[in-house]
């Protein structure tokens, strides 16, 4: 990606507000950009020396009181006098509590109504996160070195390697002769836990299909077989045996179906 888009994530990098996807892509950019690291440097020893300054000033004790006397009513209750007005005055309150009673009301059905949508939108955000977290995993895999933790063909070799090694036994199998070899598998780290992936190669392409006990779920809380696509890359997801698997690669979404089909069988 050009420097002077990845320039304006600079700032986002270092609050720690960019999503996985994004933060893996620019700290591929920082690997082969030098004027790009040189900025991340100089904005770091920036934040460095201004902390280091200590510029933060305490508010004086004082603008508190000035601040609460400045904002004390005034003006005193007017005096009732005629017989009108005292019969005002004698209804006032009821009026007053009835208006107050039903902006409380309001209140209160607006702060339940905000926790409700605050709730139903914060497990799509989660389940998100998990989902970019899955291909951040899979760009990763990519590079030199962090594919395998074991590279082999033979399903026999590839699911012992896993004993020991995780609280649960991946179903491993090839599909060599289906035109989907298995080609190795790796520990991973995704949703705080501890997951399996299993690499198969779909011409010269990549799948990585990833593994863990349903019970500690997932992206997507429907059950049946499920797919969407975040930053080109392909993902379907689905439940089998008491297991949570995601297959993620930049093959088309017919050829990623096929290889779940044969994993489902």
């Amino acid at each position: 990606m050009a420097c002077d888009d990845k320039i304006q994530l600079l700032h986002a990098y270092l609050d720690g507000e960019l999503d996985p996807i994004r933060s893996v892509n620019f700290e591929e950019h920082l690997k082969s950009c030098t004027s790009c690291g040189q900025s991340l440097e100089a904005e770091r020893a920036l934040r460095k020396s201004m902390h280091l300054a200590n510029l933060y000033h305490r508010a004086p004790a004082s603008l508190a009181d000035r601040v609460g006397r400045a904002t004390q009513p005034t003006s005193s209750p007017r005096q009732v006098t005629s017989i009108g007005e005292s019969n005002l005055s004698n209804r006032a309150p009821a009026l007053f509590s009835s208006r107050w009673i039903s902006i409380a009301a309001g209140f209160l059905l607006a702060i339940t109504v905000g926790a409700f949508l605050n709730y139903e939108l914060q497990g799509p955000k989660q389940s998100d996160l998990i989902a970019q977290e899955v291909v951040a995993s899979h760009i990763r895999s990519l590079q030199a070195g962090h594919l395998f933790d074991v590279q082999s063909t033979d399903q026999h070799t590839v699911k012992p390697w896993f004993d020991g090694k995780l609280d649960f036994a991946p179903p491993v199998r090839d599909f060599a002769d289906q035109g989907y070899p298995l080609v190795g598998g790796r520990l991973d780290y995704i949703g705080n836990r501890n997951v399996a992936a299993l690499v198969y190669q779909r011409r010269k392409h990549i799948i990585n299909v990833f593994i863990w006990p349903e019970a500690e779920g997932g992206f997507s809380r429907e059950p049946g077989e499920k797919s969407k696509t975040i930053d080109g890359y392909n993902l379907v997801d689905w439940r089998e045996s008491g297991m949570y698997l995601c297959a993620v690669s930049d093959v088309n979404l017919d050829d990623l179906h096929q290889l779940v089909q044969l994993l489902k069988e």
